[in-house]
């Protein structure tokens, strides 16, 4: 008895210390998650804000074209060089219907050999190849790029579906191939059994742009009646010329400014909406307070509108998108206004990533969709998807391309939050003349300003809507009085080998704007070969005369002629971007 109660009293005893750790390491687990969840969001918002930032600047760039169009002419008079410059009317060769079988297959291709009509063997063929990282041939995607032109062009501005004929309806805007594979296998391969709304966006999402889009055009051309494709932002000619055009180039250096001027005419005749049961409208960005359903359907469809740029708020009313440059904000009284006046219930979009791959707002109606899993990094999102029957009561499926687990390690954080704050630091180098001169206007002592001064004139310059105050200690010093030391923003910066002959303003300008350099020139250079002296000094001033950049012609015909590689008064256009990198380099130091 004696010893029995002597060990009660012993475990008595060890339990309440038991306990309390248990208690101490829950709470220091629950500190760290949140600390990992603040660094989680803060990461999420500075790349989204870029991506933004950058979306907004590739829209302004339609003003310089407008601007360019007015000025630019052939030396010699003979009129406007690049007449057609805003308006991807594709080459008369690509309107014979013969074009393609111009185009040879030599026996050493190994990749896929497809037919027309396309058959399940084939789409079975393409999705073979991609899975091994193999290029379609340039004649297949030439013609089935203008089978499926044929195809677009009997199709309405809006499609509708019924649930009457099939179980479901799978919807999602389409991310990378991976993602797309990951669909197609966990939810299976479209069918009459298995029909699918792709809600736009399939291209400039990673670097399988390419397959993604000959993967999706061959299902609707197997399935014209259960494969549908809603056109998003990106399929449009001034948004893909950065990263789908440098893609396509490079697949196809033969015949790739053919299958670009094709690619995009088959965007501007893809559908703008899809109506379920009459009852759930899908489009890729939003609504405004002055879209109609009734006028969507009579409009000519190449034409970009709010519906492809706009995003929800929490606020009421409908308002200019500025952050993103396009479209706009509607609220939750624009939402019921359109669906009641539509005998709608329920609007699904696409066009932002979500972190869990959905989001639902304005009471539940409206659905955010994003497939694009990893979006920004590794770990950084679920991608999802929305199944609809016929009781229209939307059921989500989440993945996630990764070998790790759902749940974000330390080390994933870091890393995300690491090349986040790297993209962070070149948009501070970009503006730091700006930013510059706004501190020193609150300076208090030399080279210091208040930090609430200091995220002023961040927010000010940048206009990225970031938690500036939280960024502060991965961005800049504070003084002793608490102050924060403007110029240490920029000291782990610094800018790469510039050319002897690129003065500094200049090659301020290259770097702040080196995307849109680089778009200017892909559209001036259609060939991807040579583009002449003249034309090269023409465009930069008149580019920095639309900046209002302080640039002379000296500048410019300096570094014209230190890029003039083929001596002949043309510029390889490779080498010029090779020198345009080394002169926009930026080091961050970790």
């Amino acid at each position: 008895m004696g010893c029995g109660s002597s060990v009660a009293t012993e475990t008595q005893v060890r339990r309440p210390e038991t306990m309390k750790a248990a208690v101490l390491i829950q709470r220091w687990y629950r500190r760290y998650m949140a600390r990992l969840e603040m660094r989680r969001r803060y990461t999420w918002n500075i790349f989204q804000s870029i991506e933004y930032a950058g979306e907004q600047e590739q829209l302004q760039l339609s003003t310089f074209f407008t601007y360019m169009l007015d000025n630019f002419t052939q030396l010699n008079g003979n009129g406007p060089l690049i007449s057609q410059l805003l308006d991807p009317v594709v080459d008369p060769w690509l309107d014979r219907e013969t074009c393609f079988n111009l185009i040879s297959v030599p026996e050493s291709y190994s990749g896929p050999r497809i037919s027309f009509p396309l058959s399940v063997s084939d789409t079975n063929a393409l999705l073979s190849a991609f899975k091994e990282h193999q290029t379609l041939h340039a004649r297949y995607v030439l013609q089935l790029l203008y089978e499926t032109k044929k195809l677009l062009k009997q199709m309405p501005n809006i499609v509708h579906l019924s649930t009457s004929y099939t179980k479901d309806i799978t919807i999602d805007l389409h991310g990378r191939l991976d993602d797309l594979l990951l669909i197609f296998y966990k939810n299976g391969l479209p069918s009459a059994e298995t029909p699918y709304v792709f809600n736009g966006d399939f291209v400039d999402r990673g670097k399988k742009s390419v397959e993604v889009v000959v993967l999706l055009f061959a299902y609707v051309l197997l399935y014209p009646d259960y494969m549908h494709l809603n056109r998003g932002n990106h399929e449009d000619h001034i948004m893909n010329l950065y990263g789908f055009t440098k893609e396509v180039m490079q697949k196809y250096r033969t015949h790739g400014r053919e299958i670009l001027q094709l690619f995009q005419e088959v965007f501007s005749l893809l559908p703008i909406a899809t109506v379920i049961d009459g009852k759930v409208l899908i489009v890729h960005g939003g609504i405004s307070d002055q879209t109609d359903l009734e006028f969507l359907s009579s409009i000519e469809r190449n034409k970009i509108v709010d519906i492809l740029w706009s995003d929800p708020k929490t606020q009421e009313g409908c308002s200019p998108n500025t952050f993103r440059g396009g479209g706009c904000y509607f609220g939750p009284d624009v939402t019921r206004r359109l669906l009641l006046q539509h005998g709608l219930q329920l609007l699904i979009r696409s066009h932002e990533c979500k972190q869990e791959g959905y989001e639902l707002c304005h009471d539940g109606r409206v659905i955010t969709i994003f497939s694009a899993s990893n979006y920004y990094e590794d770990g950084s999102n679920r991608g999802a998807y929305i199944k609809l029957g016929r009781e229209l009561v939307p059921r989500f499926y989440q993945y996630q391309v990764s070998r790790t687990t759902r749940r974000l390690t330390l080390t994933q954080v870091r890393a995300a939050e690491g090349s986040a704050l790297r993209a962070l630091k070149e948009k501070l180098f970009a503006h730091r003349s700006e930013l510059i001169a706004g501190f020193q206007q609150n300076e208090q002592n030399n080279t210091s300003v208040s930090v609430s001064e200091w995220a002023q004139v961040l927010e000010s310059v940048l206009r990225l809507d970031l938690p500036w105050r939280t960024l502060r200690p991965h961005l800049a010093r504070l003084a002793a009085d608490g102050s924060v030391e403007y110029l240490s923003c920029f000291e782990d910066m610094g800018p790469g080998l510039p050319l002897p002959q690129v003065t500094p303003n200049l090659a301020k300008t290259l770097f702040r704007y080196r995307t849109n350099i680089e778009i200017i020139f892909n559209i001036i250079d259609k060939d991807h070969s040579l583009i002449s002296i003249e034309e090269f000094r023409h465009t930069w001033r008149l580019f920095s005369a639309h900046l209002g950049a302080d640039i002379d012609d000296g500048a410019i015909d300096d570094l014209a002629r230190s890029i003039d590689f083929n001596k002949d008064g043309s510029i390889d256009f490779t080498e010029f971007l090779e020198a345009f990198r080394v002169v926009h380099k930026l080091d961050v130091k970790e």
